[in-house]
């Protein structure tokens, strides 16, 4: 009996499938651990979120750094996922040579309702594995925001992250990294 291995794309093989026109205009994926992933719909509160949530960043951070919607960033080599929002530093060329990786990042956002147990079993560990150390779910099924921060690797070598504190849609927090900055959340949480 053979045994059978699914194939891993890079993230170089990945691009190179984008510019042979391999998926549509329309076509939402990403790649994760070097498996091509479809994303899943929005749902209106999602989107709803996701406005709000952007807004509500872009006024609080001005020049101080880069907000990006869903936008690419690079966990070498085998995954470019889509974030629904970043933080990322300020650079000069604004990320036009390359999408940002982990030492760029200082906030990544999740917004999950249908995508919940896959942003808290897949992604968060891959996010922690690259370091990334603040990482946002604005849980849309239980309506509170979860911030996971300290990467870590446990001795069995799966990885996570040692602090996870949640927020209530009523109350406000600082943003990582910008510790002046705070974000009231019942700007942000659907109706």
């Amino acid at each position: 009996m053979s045994l059978t291995s699914a194939k891993r794309f890079t993230i170089a093989e990945y691009h190179r499938l984008a510019e042979l026109g391999f998926f549509g205009e329309d076509d939402r994926v990403e790649l994760i651990k070097g498996e091509i992933i479809q994303m899943v719909a929005k749902g209106t509160p999602h989107s709803v979120c996701e406005t709000l949530l952007f807004r509500e960043l872009i006024k609080l951070l001005g020049d101080n750094a880069l907000v990006r919607g869903q936008q690419p960033i690079i966990i070498p080599e085998y995954s470019e996922p889509e974030p629904d929002l970043a933080i990322v530093r300020n650079v000069d060329d604004n990320y036009l040579s390359a999408h940002p990786s982990p030492s760029d990042i200082l906030l990544l956002i999740e917004i999950a309702d249908s995508s919940l147990k896959y942003d808290q079993e897949e992604k968060l560990p891959l996010y922690a594995q690259a370091g990334i150390s603040d990482y946002w779910i604005f849980n849309l099924v239980d309506n509170y925001l979860e911030c996971y921060s300290e990467p870590y690797q446990a001795l069995q070598g799966k990885f996570g992250y040692r602090r996870k504190v949640i927020f209530l849609p009523n109350e406000s927090l600082n943003l990582p990294n910008f510790s002046d900055l705070v974000l009231d959340l019942s700007r942000v949480f659907p109706g």
